[in-house]
């Protein structure tokens, strides 16, 4: 499967608080609220840990245990991580499988000792972080979804409610119980919540097994319906969900589990997010998770992206264009018509180099809108992320404009590209937003809106005045300072002391002429010392508290700036989402269009028939592996037709390992694939009947976790074939019922290929080395052969990678392990047995009989080596140089006659 199924670990009971301090009591108040996560309690530049958290976290993480402390007479177990690298180990702490709750400090330490010199700094958790809601890019892969799943089961139906909380989209579908697991997997989901109730069935955890993502077992009460929709309407701020669609029990159920965890998780905070988007299960391509894992659409077998189909045909330049293709290549579409309008923006863009280059470079410096605009909404952007709306929106306004109005319908954009462009146009409330954070937002921000510095001089004029007066301090002073001398011809210096704050001040001679009684004198006596008289004016008093409050007022102005444009931020939030979709869509088609031009593919005709029909089809991965080898590779044809009308719908594919029967399996699952995706494919032409379901059952390996075999693993996964492969599904099978008996694995390859042609009557192609298998071609109607074809040269095995009809006479298996380095001792006896075995016309033969090994006194003798032929003999003899013309032809004559013999 994808990922094993991982359980988070739960922490330990909670300690009492009785008879601790105020600070540990407040931290075993955070802990109570959130057990089984490990709290991180800010304290000052740190996030202190204690008890089992601290324990937990140095060893998941590597950081010193201390002790800090007693409690009910026990030492306290303590670790600690600085403020600024606390994203770092969150990441790691996440991809082990825990929780992590945020308990920062609410006010400051200046604020608490108002209320009394014990007080404690108040504290709360603002967050609670898990793998399936992270929302920081530190914490995030840019090219890749981070999504929170649920699941839920009512009334017989299965339902999967998807939120992806760093962008902003959720997706709602309903399926049969059988789907269920390829559902869940087409998501890649990080999270997956589950009623505690089907915890435990054994249908649901096939599909949570196949997920990839971390178990979260939630109460059963979370999950009843009208909780759940009370819940859902809170989330999205409306009466009822009847605006959304008409939602199953099971459908509002999942959703519900969603906005129960997201109030949790988020403390409050309420995300932006799209309306959900409902899709049946009649509206994506079902492909379970073994058939995901043996065709490596967006993970190889080891996990890796890098060797994937989604890896090679990769070429979006904008992350949330990356994060829009893999959904296309993991969730292929089943609607004819929906793949065709793809198809359409494709093929569009394929025709048009120049306008795909320009949209392509405009796109290289787009942003990620749709996190950024999350981050904010949620409280945890900066003025980075408002950079990154501006730098988005501005470079939308540019890629609209690249695409001249259509005046023919006909030459215009298709209707995926013209939709995508309408959401480009900003609205008046967007372009304002552009405006005021092109005017008022520094070129190159900082990353905390705490530490100012991001809003541009002159935008604001309180604010350029409080600069003034923190940066410019001295000559502030100086200039009224000169203003006062000139007044009062008296020759005063400004002087500041703690206790009066700025003063004026001269000498007591100097000061006669303002000591005498004047009611017009703007200048008010402070104090006399022995040699000095020191004044102040009005301007003088406000100056001190302006100049002394200068700096928290900049930054005060500049948050009060922050907090309005996030503000306006979160209520344009789903038109900022629609126009970073629009940009991610654009960016998914050029892509595939640069990809197509590339690579040399081709439009594939998809329509409602059951065909399937490629010329000279290319295994994309394969292909790009061996030219960049500097070799050439061989493409192959493939016809196979559901009815049976056109040609066969089952194909036994035999022929020699290594000669790329499973590679011919994989290339045609993966053009099904690409089609579907609404992609072009590696092919000279292609014609596909839209596919529901696709299966591929190549490789296999045990399932030590659940305590199956090799052999077990295959036919749990043969059987979910025989049971939900349609007349409309695709099947490759590759060397079923080799895990066993001779005879009992090709009873059961026969057997199952004869129930795939009668009663699934799905297009299959079956690969296997029972050679008996060949003889179905002459029995049932819709079956034929083909063999990958190899040749002997000079007793080597030459692999020509080439599909044809007909079956292979042979598997050619010694030659295999000749070239494997198998020793060549070892060789020779396998081809002597060989020989005898096939030499044998009995049916059956003792084992006594066959010469496994030859015994002479307790060992094994070495066979003498073959003896050479008269031919070979006379060839040796020959020394072709000094043949004259006649003397050769002779000799020719010679061997010709020797080989008759």
């Amino acid at each position: 499967m994808n990922a094993p199924l991982v359980h988070p670990p739960k922490a330990d009971a909670v300690p009492s608080s009785e008879g601790t301090t105020p600070v540990m009591a407040q931290f075993l108040a955070a802990k109570a609220s959130q057990p089984d996560a490990i709290v991180f309690f800010r304290m000052g530049d740190f996030y202190e840990l204690f008890f089992r958290d601290a324990e937990i976290a140095s060893a998941a993480l590597g950081i010193t245990l201390t002790k800090r402390g007693k409690h009910q007479g026990e030492d306290i177990p303590m670790a600690g991580v600085p403020v600024h690298a606390l994203d770092g180990y969150l990441a790691r702490l996440i991809r082990q499988g825990f929780k992590a709750a945020i308990c920062e400090q609410l006010e400051a330490p200046a604020e608490a000792r108002k209320r009394g010199s014990k007080a404690v700094v108040h504290r709360d958790i603002v967050r609670v972080v898990t793998p399936g809601t992270l929302t920081e890019d530190s914490l995030l892969d840019a090219r890749g979804a981070n999504r929170l799943a649920a699941v839920s089961v009512r009334k017989g139906r299965a339902a999967v409610a998807v939120v992806e909380l760093s962008a902003g989209s959720v997706d709602a579908v309903a399926c049969s119980l059988e789907d269920l697991g390829a559902t869940l997997a087409s998501f890649r989901p990080s999270e997956v919540l589950v009623p505690d109730r089907l915890f435990s069935d054994e249908a649901t955890r096939a599909a949570l097994d196949g997920s990839g993502g971390v178990v979260q077992a939630l109460p059963q009460a979370l999950a009843e319906p009208v909780g759940a929709r009370v819940r859902v309407e809170r989330l999205y701020g409306v009466a009822s969900l009847d605006g959304f669609g008409a939602f199953e029990e099971a459908e509002v159920s999942a959703l519900g589990l969603i906005a129960a965890y997201l109030e949790t998780t988020q403390a409050g905070k309420i995300p932006a997010l799209s309306p959900p988007r409902r899709s049946g299960d009649s509206g994506f391509l079902a492909i379970d998770p073994a058939t995901r894992l043996s065709l490596e659409i967006d993970r190889t077998q080891r996990g890796e992206r890098e060797g994937s189909l989604l890896a090679c045909i990769d070429r979006t330049v904008t992350s949330g264009g990356a994060r829009a293709l893999a959904e296309r290549i993991a969730r292929p579409l089943r609607d004819t018509t929906a793949i065709n309008h793809g198809l359409d923006a494709v093929e569009w863009l394929v025709e048009r180099r120049d306008l795909r280059r320009d949209l392509r470079d405009g796109l290289r410096a787009s942003s990620d809108v749709a996190r950024a605009t999350s981050r904010l909404v949620l409280g945890r952007g900066g003025p980075r992320d408002l950079a990154a709306i501006r730098t988005g929106l501005s470079i939308a306004e540019g890629i609209a404009g690249l695409f001249p109005p259509a005046r023919d319908p006909l030459t215009g954009p298709p209707a995926r590209i013209a939709a995508a462009l309408d959401r480009l146009i900003l609205s008046p409330e967007l372009g304002r937003l552009l405006v005021d954070l092109a005017e008022g937002l520094v070129a190159e921000p900082p990353h905390l809106a705490r530490d100012g510095g991001f809003v541009s001089a002159g935008y604001r004029p309180e604010l350029e005045e409080a600069r003034r007066l923190r940066d410019d301090s001295r000559r502030v002073v100086a200039d009224l300072e000169a203003r006062a001398v000139a007044e009062a011809g008296v020759p005063f210096k400004i002087r500041h002391n703690a206790v009066l704050g700025y003063f004026l001040e001269t000498s007591a001679k100097a000061a006669e002429p303002l000591l005498r009684p004047s009611g017009e004198s703007p200048f008010i006596h402070r104090q006399t010392l022995a040699n000095q008289v020191r004044f102040t004016t009005v301007e003088l008093s406000e100056l001190d508290a302006k100049i002394s409050q200068a700096g928290y007022r900049a930054l005060a102005i500049e948050g009060e700036t922050f907090e309005v444009w996030r503000t306006t931020v979160q209520s344009l939030a789903r038109s900022l989402q629609a126009v970073a979709e629009a940009v991610a869509e654009l960016d998914a088609h050029a892509a595939l269009a640069e990809w197509a031009e590339e690579v040399g593919a081709v439009r594939p005709a998809v329509d409602d028939t059951t065909c399937f029909e490629v010329a000279a089809g290319r295994h994309p991965v394969v292909e790009a592996a061996v030219k960049a080898q500097g070799d050439p590779y061989t493409p192959n044809n493939c016809k196979l037709d559901g009815s049976g009308a056109a040609c066969a719908r089952l194909s036994i594919v035999t022929g020699p390992n290594m000669a790329g029967k499973s590679t011919f399996l994989r290339q045609n699952a993966l053009l099904v694939v690409l089609a579907q995706a609404g992609a072009f494919v590696p092919a000279r032409a292609m014609r596909l009947g839209v596919v529901d379901r696709l299966f591929s059952r190549v490789g296999a390996g045990d399932d030590l976790a659940r305590g199956r075999s090799t052999f077990m693993t295959e036919m749990v996964e043969t059987a979910a074939i025989l049971t939900q492969a349609t007349d409309r599904s695709f099947v490759v099978l590759d060397e079923i019922g080799r895990g066993t008996a001779t005879y009992d694995g090709l009873a059961i390859a026969w057997a199952v290929a004869e129930a795939l042609h009668d009663r699934n009557r799905a297009r299959t192609l079956f690969a296997t080395h029972y050679h008996e298998l060949a003889g179905l071609e002459t029995r049932l109607a819709h079956v034929c052969n083909l063999s990958m074809v190899a040749r002997e040269w000079n007793g080597d095995l030459v692999f020509l990678h080439e599909a044809a009809p007909g079956a292979a006479d042979r598997s050619y298996g010694v030659q295999v392990a000749k070239l494997a380095g198998v020793p060549t001792a070892v060789v020779r006896r396998a081809r002597e047995v060989l020989d005898r075995l096939e030499g044998e016309k009995s049916a059956a033969i003792s084992l006594d009989d066959l010469p496994l090994f030859a015994q002479s006194q307790g060992r094994a003798e070495p066979s003498p080596p073959p003896r050479s032929s008269a031919v070979e003999d006379a060839l040796q003899a020959i020394e072709p140089d000094e043949l004259s013309p006649r003397e050769a032809l002779e000799a020719l004559y010679r061997l010709k006659g020797l080989g008759r013999r």
